[in-house]
């Protein structure tokens, strides 16, 4: 339930207009009118009767809510609309109200894997917003082996193209082969792990996002999508990175700990 009176980005938000961020932008841009008077200005109220329109479309709160979690195919790109383009992800998600989603932070069109999509303002806000300080894991496919001396100065930062260094939050090698790294970001700027990258000399060859949290990209299929569980969503606004809770399988550990011992003192009995 809606109380009354709300802010008018809020209200937008609940429309599906987009994050709280997003609406806001569209009121500074004066796309946005309350009974027919264009409003600019932060801070203003709505109440349950005021008209409210974007690009003279009258909103409405929406009583469904969707999470959902998208496998973005490479060529494809988040934004809604777009003159030069033609592929859009949202237009893969096949429902009825297709046209009154937006995506959950980036993807750019020549990277492939999880994005989010949704009609809930509030939780793209609380998911986007930086103090949440949200994981996003990468599968990253260089042209060649990269060096952990380059790998320590990602971690470290970089400065760019801007006053605000660029860098990842962890890195992991991938078994045997060594041209593909798994990397952690926090933030995310645009393009950030292609800059970081190139800037060290290396050529990505693809970048596929694989977590977003604790949501995986798991054994989803290019194009395929799906509803994110209430367990996933509740994990994700809680910045939860696993929903694993380890302490419900502390049982099953010890033996697993107790079978790799017992595995390895027979082998340092063969040995001797």
């Amino acid at each position: 339930m809606i109380e009354y009176p709300i802010r008018l980005q809020a209200y937008l938000a609940k429309c599906g207009c987009g994050s709280r961020r997003w609406c806001e932008q569209l009121i500074k841009d004066g796309r946005v009118m309350v009974n027919n008077r264009a409003v600019r200005e932060m801070g203003v109220k709505v109440n349950a009767d005021d008209i409210v329109q974007v690009d003279t479309e009258t909103v409405e709160p929406i009583e469904k809510t969707y999470y959902i979690a998208l496998n973005k195919p490479k060529g494809y790109v988040c934004t809604n609309f777009d003159p030069n383009e033609t592929k859009y992800a949202r237009e893969l998600i096949q429902i009825r109200d297709q046209n009154l989603l937006f995506n959950v932070g980036r993807l750019d069109r020549d990277s492939n894997g999880l994005i989010l999509f949704t009609n809930d303002g509030d939780f793209a806000n609380r998911v986007m917003h930086p103090s949440r300080e949200i994981e996003k894991e990468y599968l990253v496919h260089l042209d060649r082996m990269c060096t952990v001396e380059d790998l320590n100065k990602a971690l470290k930062g970089l400065y760019i193209d801007m006053d605000k260094p660029y860098r990842i939050n962890s890195y992991e090698f991938v078994p045997r082969r060594k041209d593909y790294i798994r990397v952690v970001l926090i933030e995310g700027k645009n393009r950030e792990i292609r800059k970081i990258f190139s800037y060290l000399g290396y050529d990505v060859k693809g970048l596929t996002r694989v977590r977003i949290g604790c949501i995986l990209l798991g054994n989803m299929q290019p194009g395929e999508y799906r509803d994110l569980t209430r367990k996933e969503i509740e994990g994700l606004l809680a910045g939860k990175t696993t929903l694993i809770e380890r302490k419900k399988f502390g049982a099953a550990l010890k033996r697993e700990q107790a079978a790799k011992r017992a595995a390895k003192e027979r082998r340092d009995d063969c040995g001797n």
